[in-house]
């Protein structure tokens, strides 16, 4: 399948995904936490898939490496901030199993996309 655009990525979809789930899981925080570690997750997690749709839409591969490494920035970012809830007792014991899954994958497949695109052709 050809890649026309950002939408064509399957690790865009994925963090589509996780940005979803994200939000899903965030709503169950206690309200004091909506300009706190919820504000931070969902931020965090809307800008791994918006970084590399912007990546991607630049013109060069240099561009489009750098914004995929900006997205492993906000991945390792919410990777703490998911830490970080899981250890707070108004939040650690909702299910987080399928985000870290998620996650995981998303960045993982960021990383093997980084990889691929520095080898120098």
């Amino acid at each position: 399948m050809p890649i026309n655009s950002h939408k064509d990525l399957h690790v865009w979809q994925k963090g589509i995904e996780l940005s979803k789930q994200i939000y899903l899981l965030t709503e169950k925080f206690p309200r004091e936490e909506i300009y706190g570690i919820t504000s931070q997750m969902r931020r965090a997690s809307v800008s791994i898939p918006s970084n590399i749709a912007e990546g991607r839409s630049r013109g060069t591969r240099k561009d489009f490496v750098q914004f995929l490494r900006i997205a492993m920035g906000s991945a390792s970012e919410l990777e703490t901030q998911i830490e970080i809830a899981k250890n707070l007792p108004e939040t650690k014991n909702l299910s987080y199993k399928e985000i870290d899954i998620l996650l995981n994958e998303v960045s993982r497949m960021t990383m093997g996309m980084i990889k691929k695109l520095s080898i120098k052709s």
